[in-house]
C-alpha cells in the first residue's frame, strides 16, 4: 500500500513540472491546431448544406482515418521528448524509494497524460462544432449525407458508410477514443523503451520509425506503386490490416462479420499485450540503467 502511494506521488511530481513547460504548451497547442484543421471541413460541410450534426460526429469522421490519428500521435512526441525525465531532484527520490516505484510512477504518468491528451483532442472537436450540434445518440442528417452522397471526398472528409451502418455515435466515439489512446500508448512505450536502451535521440527515432512503419503499410499506396490486381489488393488489405498498427487503430479497418480483418477484440489484445510486454521490459532495463545527473534545472 505504501508503494502504491509512492507511485502516485511520483506521478504527481511529473505533473508538477507542467507549469510553464514549453513541451506541454507546444504539444497540446499543436494537437488543438491539428484538431481544428481536420474538423473544419466537417463543420463547413454541415453549414453549407444547412444541416445539424451529432456532437461526436466530427471526432468520429476525422479520427476514423489513420492519417488523422498519425498527426495527433506525432504531436505528443513533444510532450515526452525528454524521457526518462531526469533532473536535479531525481536523486532525492531515488535514495528514498525503489527504482521500480519510480518507474511505476513514470508509467502511470505516461498513461494518464496520454489519456488527458486524447480527451483534449476529443473536447476540441466538440468545441469547434457545438453551435450546430445536438447530443442525442443518433446519427444526424450530416452523417447520412456524408455516408450516402459521395460528397465526403469533395470535402476531404474520411467518412465511411461502414461506420454509419455498424454502430451508434456514442458507442462509435468510445471505440475510436480507445483505439486512438492504445495506439498512442504503444508509440509512447516504444519511445520509452528505446530511450532506456540507448538514449533520448534513439527514443524519438524509434517513435518516428514506428509511425512511419504503420503509415507505409497503406494498401492503396502499395496497389498504385506495384500495380496490384484487385484480388491481390484485397489480400494485401487483409495483411496490412493485421500488420499495420496504424490500420488497427482505425475503426473502419476492422472485421464486422464479413471479412478477415482483425476484430476490435483482436486489436485490444494486440495493443494491450504490446504495452504489457514493453512495460515488463522497461522494468527489467531500469535495473541496469546508469543514471547521470549534471545538476541542471527542470525543463
Amino acid at each position: 500500500m505504501r508503494e502504491l502511494y509512492q507511485i502516485w506521488r511520483v506521478c504527481l511530481y511529473h505533473y508538477s513540472r507542467w507549469r510553464g513547460n514549453w513541451r506541454v504548451i507546444l504539444s497540446f497547442g499543436l494537437g488543438g491546431v491539428i484538431s481544428f484543421l481536420l474538423t473544419e471541413n466537417v463543420v463547413r460541410f454541415s453549414q453549407e448544406y444547412g444541416l445539424t450534426m451529432q456532437i461526436f460526429e466530427p471526432f468520429i469522421w476525422v479520427f476514423g482515418d489513420g492519417t488523422s490519428i498519425l498527426l495527433v500521435a506525432l504531436a505528443i512526441i513533444l510532450l515526452f521528448g525528454n524521457m526518462p525525465f531526469l533532473d536535479g531532484s531525481v536523486p532525492y527520490y531515488l535514495i528514498r524509494i525503489r527504482v521500480r516505484v519510480w518507474v511505476g510512477g513514470q508509467m502511470i504518468y505516461l498513461i494518464t497524460s496520454s489519456l488527458l491528451y486524447t480527451f483534449f483532442i476529443l473536447v476540441m472537436t466538440m468545441v469547434f462544432c457545438f453551435q450546430n450540434a445536438f447530443v442525442g445518440n443518433m446519427w444526424s442528417p450530416t452523417a447520412a449525407k456524408l455516408a450516402y452522397s459521395g460528397l465526403a471526398d469533395d470535402y476531404f472528409i474520411p467518412a465511411q458508410l461502414k461506420t454509419f451502418e455498424m454502430v451508434r455515435p456514442v458507442e462509435c466515439m468510445i471505440t475510436i477514443f480507445v483505439l486512438m489512446l492504445l495506439y498512442i500508448l504503444v508509440a509512447v512505450f516504444v519511445m520509452y523503451l528505446a530511450t532506456l536502451v540507448k538514449n533520448q535521440a534513439a527514443g524519438i527515432g524509434a517513435a518516428f520509425i514506428f509511425h512511419l512503419y504503420g503509415f507505409l503499410l497503406n494498401v492503396d499506396g502499395l496497389a498504385q506503386v506495384f500495380k496490384l490486381s484487385r484480388e491481390v489488393t484485397y489480400r494485401a488489405s487483409i495483411w496490412c490490416g493485421w500488420l499495420s498498427p496504424l490500420r488497427q487503430a482505425t475503426f473502419p479497418s476492422h472485421d464486422f462479420g464479413y471479412d478477415r480483418l482483425p476484430t476490435l477484440g483482436n486489436t485490444y489484445t494486440i495493443f494491450g499485450g504490446a504495452i504489457l510486454v514493453m512495460a515488463i521490459l522497461v522494468l527489467w532495463r531500469m535495473k541496469y540503467y546508469s543514471f547521470y545527473f549534471s545538476g541542471g534545472t527542470q525543463e
